[in-house]
């Protein structure tokens, strides 16, 4: 007993190459890891920017924890907005190395970057420009606050 002819939708797509037994199956010599990192990307100038902005941080937070202070609360606000400017970097560029932005496609990474980066540097010119007004003069106190100054 026929009941006729009816609707076959499929959820295979025709471009993914040829299906068919073993089709998802590892490719032998491949790595497991192959989609995981991105080889490339540490050398491109997006990577070489966040790598020169993080060492630009560390820089001018040893300066200024190096230095004997004389205005607390302006340092460690200096200090703080430092290191959370580092570790996002270092998440962001993290994101981009391990393809993470391929995962995690509720999020707008280039927004949450710009985001990110316009407030990091709103924060970071508030307190270069206090640490750099409380410094008095002191060598470490001055190179860490200008090191950071958008304006330099």
């Amino acid at each position: 007993m026929s009941h006729g002819a009816g609707l076959v939708r499929t959820t295979c797509s025709s471009s993914g190459g040829a299906l068919g037994p073993g089709a998802g199956a590892a490719q032998p010599g491949a790595s497991p890891l192959e989609g995981l990192l991105d080889p490339g990307y540490p050398r491109t100038h997006a990577a070489l920017l966040k790598v020169a902005q993080m060492v630009t941080l560390l820089i001018a937070f040893i300066c200024v924890r190096s230095s004997l202070w004389t205005d607390y609360s302006a340092y460690s606000y200096f200090e703080v907005v430092t290191i959370c400017d580092l570790i996002m970097i270092l998440a962001f560029y993290l994101v981009h190395l391990f393809r993470f932005y391929r995962v995690l496609t509720c999020i707008s990474w280039p927004l949450s970057e710009l985001l990110h980066y316009f407030i990091g540097t709103l924060l970071l010119l508030i307190a270069s420009i206090v640490a750099a007004s409380k410094s008095y003069n002191q060598s470490g106190l001055v190179a860490g606050a200008a090191n950071q100054s958008p304006l330099a």
